[in-house]
C-alpha cells in the first residue's frame, strides 16, 4: 500500500492520533529508512480469557501487520503484579507472579487467532524491569512528578474524594511508558482511558533522547447491551473461546446500530457495502466472519446454517419453494422480485403487501417501497403463508 492508502485504513475507528499528522510522518520515515516501523500494544494478563473487546486493538495491530510494519505484542508480566489502577476507584490487588504467567500463555494461545505469527514480536517486561536494580527504579520515579501524576482523570477524582491512592499505583504508568522506551516503540496503541499512559511513554522517550512515539486511541467496544462497555462481569461479551454457534447467536442479538460499531472496529469491510445490506443479511455475514476468524470457515458455514436452521423452524413450512434472480449492478427492487417469484400478481400488489407490513425479509419486515436487495441468500415471507427462499445473484 502506498502511505494514503495505509492512513485511510489505519486511521479507521481511532479516536484519537496524537500528534497531529503524526502517523502520516511516521509512514514517511519508514518509507525514507526502508524499515517497517515498530508497533507496540501492551496487554496486561489479568484474565485468562479474551472477548471482542479486547480484539479492537488486535484488528488494528493486524492492519499494521497488513501494511508490512512490525507489531510488538508486548505482555506485561511485570505490570501485571502492579495493577493496573486505570479507571478504578480503588487500589488494586497485585495478581501473583503464578496467575500472571498461566494467563499470559492463555493469551499467546488465543492472540494468534487474529495476529500473524510470523510477523509479531512477542515480549514480556519483565525483561528489563526483572533486571532493574531499586536504584534505576528510583531513577525513573524522579522522571515525573505528584502534580503531573494528579493530572490522570482517575487519580484526581479518588484524591478529591478522599480515597487512598498507593505509592506503587503511581510506578504504574511510568512502567508502562518505559517500554516503549525499551522497545524502541514508533507508534503505541491503546484503548482510549489509556492515553494518560501512552502519552509518558513519549514523555520518557524524550528524556532518554529517543524520537518519541506516536499514540493511537481506540474507542472501548460496547458489549452486546450497546451501552456498557464488554466485559465478562456484565454478561454482555463475545468471548473468542466461546462455541461457534454462541459467538453467532450472540452477533445475531446486537441491534444494526451496534451491528455497524463492530463492523467499524473489529474488520476492514468496507461500510458503504455494509449499510446497503439488508440489515440481517449483513448481521450473518458479520457473525460469520467473527465465527471463521476464531474457528475457520467450516464452522463459520456450519453456525450459519445451523442459526438459520433454527431461525426456520420458528414459523417457516420445510417445504418453500426457491428461486433465483439476477441482480441489476448488484441490486434488485423488493417488489420485483416479489412478482417475479411468483409471490404477487404484479409490481402493485407487491408496494401494497410492503406498505401494509405484510412483507419480511429473513425475519424483519420491511415497509420500505423501493427496499431492494443486494447479492446473497434471502427468506422472504408474503402474507401470512407464503414463503419463499431466494438467491439474489449478480
Amino acid at each position: 500500500m502506498n502511505i494514503q492508502q495505509q492512513l485511510a485504513l489505519l486511521s479507521r475507528g481511532t479516536l484519537e492520533i496524537l500528534p497531529k499528522g503524526g502517523l502520516e510522518a511516521k509512514l514517511k520515515l519508514a518509507e525514507k529508512e526502508n524499515r517497517p516501523l515498530r508497533i507496540k500494544a501492551g496487554f496486561d494478563p489479568t484474565a485468562p480469557d479474551l472477548h471482542l473487546g479486547h480484539t479492537v486493538l488486535l484488528e488494528k495491530l493486524r492492519q499494521f501487520q497488513q501494511c508490512g510494519h512490525q507489531v510488538v505484542f508486548l505482555i506485561g508480566d511485570f505490570t501485571g503484579m502492579i495493577g493496573d489502577p486505570t479507571g478504578k476507584n480503588e487500589t488494586r490487588p497485585p495478581l501473583t507472579k503464578e496467575d500472571v504467567l498461566a494467563n499470559a500463555e492463555t493469551y499467546k494461545q488465543q492472540v494468534f487467532k487474529v495476529l500473524d505469527v510470523d510477523k509479531t514480536e512477542v515480549r514480556f517486561n519483565s525483561e528489563w524491569f526483572g533486571k532493574m536494580s531499586a536504584a534505576e527504579m528510583i531513577a525513573l520515579a524522579g522522571k515525573a512528578t505528584v502534580a503531573r501524576m494528579l493530572e490522570r482523570d482517575d487519580f484526581e477524582k479518588r484524591y478529591k474524594g478522599g480515597q487512598s491512592i498507593a505509592i506503587h499505583e503511581f510506578l504504574y504508568p511510568l512502567v508502562q511508558g518505559f517500554d516503549s522506551v525499551a522497545l524502541d516503540a514508533d507508534i503505541e496503541l491503546g484503548g482510549n482511558d489509556q492515553k494518560f499512559n501512552l502519552l509518558m511513554g513519549r514523555q520518557l522517550q524524550e528524556s532518554h533522547k529517543k524520537m518519541p512515539q506516536i499514540i493511537m486511541t481506540m474507542p472501548l467496544l460496547e458489549g452486546l447491551d450497546g451501552v456498557n462497555k464488554m466485559s465478562k462481569s456484565l454478561n454482555n461479551y463475545v468471548g473468542i473461546e466461546d462455541a461457534p454457534s454462541d459467538q453467532f447467536g450472540k452477533i445475531m442479538s446486537a441491534s444494526d446500530d451496534l451491528m455497524l460499531r463492530y463492523y467499524e472496529l473489529l474488520t476492514d469491510v468496507n461500510l458503504d457495502e455494509i449499510k446497503a445490506m439488508h440489515p440481517m443479511e449483513a448481521k450473518k455475514q458479520l457473525a460469520a466472519r467473527i465465527v471463521v476468524r476464531f474457528h475457520g470457515n467450516d464452522a463459520g458455514k456450519a453456525a450459519r446454517e445451523g442459526f438459520e436452521k433454527q431461525f426456520a423452524k420458528k414459523e417457516v413450512p420445510d417445504d418453500i419453494p426457491e428461486a433465483s434472480i439476477a441482480s441489476q449492478d448488484g441490486s434488485l427492487w423488493l417488489v420485483k422480485a416479489l412478482s417475479e417469484a411468483g409471490l404477487t400478481q404484479s409490481n402493485g400488489e407487491g408496494m401494497r403487501l410492503v406498505k401494509q407490513g405484510a412483507v419480511s425479509v429473513d425475519g424483519e419486515k420491511v415497509s420500505d417501497k423501493d427496499f431492494s436487495l443486494t447479492v446473497g441468500s434471502y427468506l422472504i415471507k408474503c402474507g401470512k403463508r407464503r414463503f419463499l427462499k431466494l438467491e439474489v445473484t449478480a
